[in-house]
């Protein structure tokens, strides 16, 4: 199944147009060209909609929000929807802060993304209740583990009821899900969170990956959360003992880059509930 939607992506080679953060703009683009796509960065409300209009999906990302920001991603979101392009909405460090919270909230409510890919924290507080944050990371509470695996199933499976977005809830052990179906994924390895930009990255290749399958959502979301843990895995595997995070940073692309179709049908480790 993944085989053939990375086989998609390669051939397609679809345009993205990512308006997400200065920190991690520049590893986002060289990720969307190590899976085959290619990138754009705009993010000036007066361009914003019409870049849109020539891509084939669309990154709402609030890692480095700022008030001109928004007006661009929302004339952007709301274009990529009436083309029937996907959207994916990464509310970075909702939680943390008034602004960001109401900001992350304004933009699932306009835009209603395709996707929206965040940690426990965030999705928690997108859904109205609490969560814990720790700036941009989830707190040790809200974490998915072996333990609330069935209590974080039905809420990733809720929260897509309510909002009709495939949610993408990352860490330990990834949840993809849509109302009725949930993908658990244990791909990936721990020093990934030493890299900044991971999740961003992330959110970059799911756009890519929806945009070359518009017809499967779910199963799209879920292979790029698998293809993204497993290049993590293939990349540390690399690593030699005076190698650290900013070589294993490079090591990540360059695992995207080479991943091969059927590796990743055969790497990707989940389950379904």
């Amino acid at each position: 199944m993944f085989q053939e939607l990375l086989e998609n992506l390669r051939a397609q080679k679809p345009l993205i147009h990512c308006i997400t953060n200065y920190v991690t703009a520049n590893d986002c683009a060289n990720l969307l060209l190590a899976c085959g796509a290619s990138p754009i960065m705009a993010d000036d409300p007066a361009e914003a909609a019409d870049i849109t209009a020539l891509s084939a999906g669309l990154v709402l990302n609030i890692g480095t929000l700022h008030q001109a920001v928004l007006p661009a991603m929302e004339g952007a979101g709301r274009r990529a929807r009436a083309l029937g392009h996907p959207v994916v909405l990464d509310p970075v460090g909702a939680g943390a802060s008034a602004f960001r919270t109401a900001a992350a909230r304004r933009l699932l409510e306009e835009v209603h993304p395709t996707l929206l890919r965040g940690n426990a924290s965030e999705l928690k507080t997108l859904a109205g209740g609490r969560g814990d944050s720790r700036g941009v990371d989830a707190a040790a509470a809200d974490r998915v583990t072996p333990q609330n695996l069935d209590q974080m199933a039905a809420f990733v499976k809720a929260l897509s009821a309510r909002t009709g977005a495939v949610v993408a809830m990352t860490g330990a052990i990834d949840l993809v899900s849509d109302a009725s179906t949930t993908f658990c994924i244990y791909n990936g390895h721990p020093a990934m969170g030493r890299v900044t930009g991971t999740g961003c990255q992330l959110s970059a290749l799911s756009a890519a990956f929806l945009a070359a399958n518009p017809d499967a959502p779910l199963a799209a979301a879920a292979a790029a959360v698998c293809a993204m843990g497993l290049c993590g895995e293939i990349a540390y595997a690399r690593l030699g003992p005076q190698e650290g995070n900013a070589t294993y940073r490079n090591y990540i692309i360059d695992a995207m880059d080479r991943l091969a179709p059927d590796t990743l049908e055969q790497g990707a480790r989940y389950e379904m509930r």
